[in-house]
């Protein structure tokens, strides 16, 4: 089966201990962020963005000014750049988290900013503090290459699918902490607290997380033991018979025990129209959850999608 050469081959396999390696490098970067910024809805304050480079967070403040911090995914390297135009960069190479997080630290520092933070890492099972984590030391370029050419077509593609609601939404942006590109609708009204406990994260964390009834959907690169690149969709509070819902998407799969439909990342990029099979597979999840729930549809969605200003 041929594949779209715009989106990559990305088996998890080939590139997990990377993959592993530089989710808990922006878990040190996502965890300034939290640190240094004010809480936005939902924690959308502690997000990276996709470009066409990379990764970034914008503006953090300090002390009367601010900062980006830029994962640069084709020169590979991490770019730290403040508003009075000073910069500092740090190479992305074969590194133990231990010595990133000290390097890192330490060009925070070259440029004035000092900022402490919890250094264990969140919603990894049995991880351990930065500062002593010499496990995790892989860097491929090649696969965080593909690993980028990847986010750019889910993002893209998120970001047409974002553009159909009206609705609050949040923007389409890269969490670290489960390390997945998501973009979540909601309905207007409130949900009760999650069940269950979340590795390495407070419950009242989670509580502003999940505030309000949501419907949402991201990719994963396959982490978190799912064990292969797919793309995801779920509905919190869940109603009743979403699980049940009969999908014209073939290729996806509703999980149990995660609670959420599966999409593989391979049946997208191996489709004759990628673009068409997720925009359709992300549009009945959502449909499925909005009528199952009674959303007032009507005038959380765009009624013509194909206007432009």
């Amino acid at each position: 089966m041929t594949s779209d050469p715009q989106w990559p081959d990305l088996p998890y396999a080939a590139w997990s201990e990377t993959c592993e390696t530089l989710q808990l490098w922006t878990q040190i970067a996502g965890k300034v962020i939290m640190a240094l910024t004010p809480l936005i809805n939902h924690w959308w304050n502690v997000t990276f963005h996709v470009t066409a480079r990379g990764m970034i967070k914008r503006a953090i403040p300090y002390r009367g000014g601010v900062f980006d911090i830029v994962f640069d995914f084709i020169d590979h390297r991490l770019d730290i750049e403040t508003s009075d135009g000073r910069r500092e960069s740090l190479p992305l190479r074969p590194t133990a988290v231990a010595d990133f997080y000290a390097e890192f630290m330490q060009r925070l520092q070259r440029l004035g900013i000092d900022v402490d933070i919890t250094t264990l890492p969140c919603e990894i099972q049995g991880c351990v503090v930065f500062e002593n984590d010499r496990q995790h030391a892989q860097y491929d370029p090649a696969y965080v290459r593909k690993f980028h050419q990847a986010l750019v077509q889910a993002d893209r593609v998120m970001n047409q699918f974002r553009s159909r609601f009206i609705g609050k939404s949040s923007p389409v942006h890269f969490f670290w902490g489960s390390f997945d590109l998501a973009v979540t609708r909601f309905s207007g009204r409130t949900a009760p607290p999650p069940k269950g406990t979340t590795p390495g994260v407070a419950d009242w964390v989670m509580a502003e997380a999940y505030s309000h009834e949501c419907s949402s959907c991201g990719w994963w690169p396959g982490n978190g033991g799912l064990g292969h690149a797919a793309f995801y969709v779920y509905a919190y509070p869940e109603p009743a018979g979403y699980g049940a819902t009969r999908l014209k998407t073939a290729e996806a799969s509703y999980n149990k025990d995660a609670g959420q439909f599966w999409l593989p990342y391979d049946a997208v990029r191996q489709a004759r129209d990628p673009d068409a099979l997720l925009l359709g597979f992300l549009q009945e999840t959502y449909a499925a959850a909005a009528d199952l729930a009674k959303w007032d549809r009507a005038v959380l969605e765009r009624a013509d999608t194909n206007k432009r200003p």
